[in-house]
């Protein structure tokens, strides 16, 4: 089984986060038809291990790929369309997957390297709170000197042949917020025996969408009030995102969130709730490792493009947090459409660029 025949099988049978109970048997099996040793980790993951035939064995470089799917409904015609009623590979997981069974397929072949190899097939990385911490809560690298964490996202704003890199904080950490308002219902008219709680939940939604600035992205996407034209209802609702890059700055959000329901209460005599849901810490690039890799994308003939900081959240972010790093975003090309939409379908000949990515750092620095 090659790369690309084990990508269109994910793609094929998709599943949610969390529930990759027949991907984790099909993962498990092509790994051990292969010879490679390998167990199962974070519930519905797989970890993989290859060791090198010299050098210190605890010495280690780990690949990682999610392989989690969408509940997104499959436009695309095609002969490996989702077979998941209701699922689909809308994001890449399944291309990233079928890289990394590649580089993992081809490193086991001669082992020429020092050190040891893991790979993860990351569940959840779609839901809080993200297959990445489920991973490192059973400490799988104890008793190995980790080097790098090496994982890479599919994009279609580059082109295919073409590799994405930003040293440093590259993507955000993500919170889920809700905000529950409460008060007296009644009729809309009689005004001094309620509390305006949907004038109040629209003045919470401002104020928190307010405290948008550079550093920081807030969006509202959802607002329930369910009253009438002549009903104030007793409970309203609203729930977003942040997205910060920074841990001050997220906590100050966050401090500033509360006060604004304190001054939300006593306007409007009712109470608010913030709820505010951790996510994903922030994914932060090892500097040294991403201009190594700027090095041997160059070598490779792959065309590096240096990114600036994006908004979206991963939850590679964890890895980062433990270990040097590295995040990079692979050209998959205008053509594919974009992700997360029902009619994705990045092009299969990037994986060969991304494999040959994956393959060549893992081996620069194990062989360092």
């Amino acid at each position: 089984m090659n790369s690309i025949e084990f990508r269109r099988e994910l793609h094929r049978h998709p599943e949610l986060s969390f529930e990759e109970f027949r991907t984790q048997r099909f993962i498990l099996d092509a790994l051990e038809a292969e010879g490679i040793e390998c167990r199962k980790i974070a519930g519905t993951g797989v970890l993989a291990k290859i060791e090198g035939k010299r050098g210190n064995l605890s010495r280690a470089v780990v690949l990682r790929a999610d392989i989690d799917a969408l509940p997104v409904v499959e436009q695309n015609d095609v002969e490996y369309r989702s077979e998941s009623v209701g699922v689909m590979h809308a994001c890449g997981h399944d291309m990233h997957a079928g890289m990394l069974f590649g580089v993992l397929q081809s490193l086991n072949r001669h082992r020429n390297f020092e050190g040891t190899l893991f790979g993860i097939f990351q569940p959840g990385e779609e839901q809080n709170p993200g297959g990445a911490s489920k991973v490192l809560a059973e400490r799988p690298f104890e008793g190995y000197s980790v080097s790098a964490v090496i994982g890479q996202h599919v994009d279609s704003r580059l082109e295919v042949g073409q590799v994405g890199i930003c040293p440093g904080v590259f993507m955000a950490s993500n919170d889920e917020l809700r905000l529950y308002v409460s008060g007296r219902g009644g009729h809309a008219a009689r005004r001094g025996d309620i509390d305006d709680t949907v004038t109040a939940i629209a003045d919470m939604v401002v104020r928190t969408t307010s405290l948008n600035r550079p550093e920081c992205v807030i969006s509202v996407g959802k607002i329930v009030a369910e009253g009438a034209t002549n009903v104030i209802p007793a409970n309203t609702y609203a729930e977003g995102t942040m997205r910060t890059f920074d841990r001050e700055v997220r906590e100050h959000i966050h401090s500033l969130l509360r006060s604004s329901a304190k001054e939300v209460e006593t306007k409007y005599g009712v109470s608010v709730v913030v709820d505010i849901n951790r996510g994903y810490p922030s994914v932060t690039n090892d500097v040294m490792l991403s201009y190594e890799a700027m090095i041997i994308a160059q070598d490779e003939d792959i065309v590096v493009r240096q990114m600036e900081r994006i908004p979206m959240a991963e939850d590679f972010g964890y890895y980062t947090e433990c270990y040097p790093s590295l995040f990079c975003r692979l050209g998959v090309g205008a053509e594919s459409g974009g992700s997360h939409t029902a009619t994705f379908l990045p092009r299969e000949e990037a994986m060969a660029v991304g494999e040959r990515m994956m393959e060549r750092m893992a081996l620069h620095i194990l062989n360092k």
